[in-house]
């Protein structure tokens, strides 16, 4: 019998999320010694610890990652090694003690052990031998402390994993071992060895379990859990990062929601694997997140046994996408749809605004979009110029909503709010970071990225919040996403969109198209999910704005728009040069997609009209 089983039957196990990134979070220096915390501020480890013990952890790795005889050596604390490490043990067992006599519930406590931070020979100085020594070290003084199990994770080269799992095997013998590797964006170890290959190495050198830690985020580890599954029996496990950071406001942000990480355990355990949890960049929000996915499929795992299919009551389905609204009717109809961007103004007074939508309504324009404090910049809200452009001309909006500024609660609030309002159209974004716009300073929160945003719009549609309680109805939102066919990173574009799209997304509204081939491409890649596309049309005012929307904004923009941009020889021989470049557009786009959004640069709706002009079904005014 494999040691795990006299721990953990077959069903799935959540393990905890990120020590680190929480410590940091509370404002502990990222040069410190996170290790050492363990004899320094032993409550704050366990008050972190704890933590993830509420959120449903059932294994509490030790703060002993980097608790190695090299790494404590560049902090002068080479002689603390045992201590450090019993230490870490010591505070884990207090919390798992704290769980059983508040909540009558189970935890056990893992040995942590990361890599050693030094190169190995052939590559490096340091001997194999002394690198096992360094291993036996730290181990002794955990499983002296009383830990249930040793996990070796993050590691490099499976050459560091042998020694890692050898030490475990001459100085513990008793302990149960998961050792885990760390992989690239193909999915392959940082020394390039196979999931394949670091399957069937560490299965033949003795370990209890593995897995993959750490790396670029959810979607590489579940490749290579997938590609190991085919390589072993032994029980699996997987422990991303909540993606790649993003550098925001001089902090390194982690930006997977919550949601999509209980997306990833969904996924994972179904490819086979019995280990979940989390590494740098969650938290016990993420962790309490993928513990309701777990118990959903325990749920039905139980139901399927039984043969029974339990009633939803508190559920209430959203109407068809038909009768949500206008927008949502056309798209299901399979209409071209037609839409015009009107930006809020930065004071109180809406008049231009309303007047503009007034004007487009009138000549067919089937809805307004209306951005959410577009770049950061501090402008009237969204919502009210939506609300107010739908009482005064009766055209419908589509609401962008941002996560920049608002925690989960906020925007839960905010879209009841939309929905009761008449608001039934809604535009999900991350947004852009406070340092793009005039008040660098202002705090972002990125409680979730537009990924959770489209789960959370997604569960009101089906009467519940976030906490999946009956709100008692619908709210009968249609979905919108963005995307950018012109990003330099597009295979991260695409799997971002894979991933809004199967939390609810029912259209897309891409970024401007100057360049027909990206859009082609984009078009071509997201086949086999496709769901109806807005394409982006924005009408040039000038060769600074072209320069603008290139260098600042980031959208690919082909020299020859750049030329014909310079070779206007007046502002209004630019503005009329922009609208030819973007009814060009239109017309060129207009059989691939479903419809367009034309921006109004400076206010220039009757600009945007003449772009739209082979499409809306009355004359258009002159250029203003």
């Amino acid at each position: 019998m494999n040691p795990f089983a006299e721990i953990f039957d077959e069903r799935p196990v959540l393990a905890d999320g990120a020590m680190g990134t929480v410590l940091y979070s509370r404002g502990v220096f990222i040069n410190r010694c996170y290790d050492e915390l363990n004899l320094s501020d032993p409550g704050l480890i366990l008050s972190v610890h704890e933590e993830y013990l509420q959120a449903g952890a059932e294994i509490l790795e030790t703060n002993t990652f980097g608790a190695n005889r090299f790494r404590l050596a560049r902090h002068g604390l080479v002689d603390k090694v045992a201590e450090i490490n019993a230490a870490g043990v010591r505070i884990a067992r207090q919390a798992v003690i704290h769980l059983r006599e508040k909540q009558a519930g189970e935890a056990w406590v893992a040995g942590a052990l990361g890599p050693l931070g030094v190169r190995l020979e052939p590559l490096g100085k340091t001997g194999l031998e002394e690198a096992r020594a360094a291993f036996a070290e730290q181990i002794n003084a955990l499983a002296q402390a009383g830990a249930n199990l040793l996990i070796a994770e993050t590691m490099p080269a499976l050459n560091e994993a042998r020694e890692a799992l050898t030490a475990a095997r001459q100085v513990a013998p008793h302990l149960p071992v998961l050792v885990m590797v760390t992989v690239d964006d193909d999915s392959n170890c940082l020394d390039g060895s196979s999931p394949e290959q670091a399957a069937a190495l560490l299965s033949e050198w003795g370990a209890d379990a593995i897995g993959v830690n750490c790396s670029t985020g959810p979607t590489a580890v579940l490749t290579a859990m997938e590609a190991m599954r085919g390589a072993t029996t032994l029980p699996l496990a997987a422990m991303p990062n909540a993606g790649m950071p993003r550098a925001v406001e001089g902090r390194n942000i982690y930006l997977c929601s919550p949601e999509y990480m209980a997306s990833f355990a969904r996924k994972a355990i179904n490819a086979g694997v019995q280990f979940v949890g989390g590494c740098c960049g969650t938290t016990p929000n993420h962790i309490r997140a993928m513990r309701s996915a777990i118990r959903a499929i325990d749920a039905q795992m139980h139901i399927e046994s039984a043969g029974t299919h339990p009633a939803l009551n508190t559920e209430t389905p959203p109407a068809p996408l038909t009768e949500r609204s206008r927008v949502g009717a056309l798209i299901a109809a399979q209409k071209f749809v037609s839409m015009v961007e009107i930006v809020p103004p930065k004071g109180i007074d809406c008049s231009m605004e309303i007047e503009g939508a007034r004007m487009l309504a009138s000549l067919g324009v089937h809805a307004i979009n209306v951005p959410d404090s577009p770049r950061a910049s501090a402008r009237l809200s969204a919502q009210s110029l939506c609300i107010q452009i739908q009482q005064h001309t009766g055209i419908e909006t589509v609401l962008h909503y941002t996560c920049r500024d608002r925690n989960i609660l906020s925007i839960q609030s905010d879209l009841l709010g939309a929905s009761s309002m008449g608001l039934h159209n809604i535009l999900c974004l991350t947004g852009d970071p406070p340092k793009l716009g005039n008040y660098p300073d202002a705090t972002a929160v990125f409680d979730v990225d537009s990924i959770g945003l489209v789960n959370m719009v997604n569960r009101l549609n089906h009467g519940l919040d976030i906490g999946s309680n009956s709100i008692g109805a619908s709210t009968n939102f249609t979905i919108a996403i963005a995307a950018n066919p012109g990003v330099p990173d597009l295979e991260n574009e695409l799997r971002r969109f894979a991933y809004k799209v199967e939390a609810g997304a029912e259209y897309v509204v891409t970024q401007p198209v100057f360049d027909l081939r990206l859009l082609e491409v984009f078009l071509e890649r997201i086949k086999d999910m496709r769901i109806p596309v807005i394409a982006g049309i924005w009408p040039l005012t000038s060769l600074r704005n072209a320069e603008f929307m290139k260098n600042d904004l980031r959208v690919a923009m082909p020299e020859e728009i750049m030329l014909r941009m310079a070779q206007a020889d007046t502002p209004d021989a630019a503005r009329r040069e922009g609208i030819r470049i973007a009814q060009e557009m239109l017309e060129a786009v207009r059989p691939m997609v479903e419809g367009v959004q034309v921006s109004a640069p400076a206010g220039r709706y009757a600009a945007a009209a003449e772009v739209l002009a082979g499409v809306l079904p009355r004359t258009q005014p002159a250029v203003e």
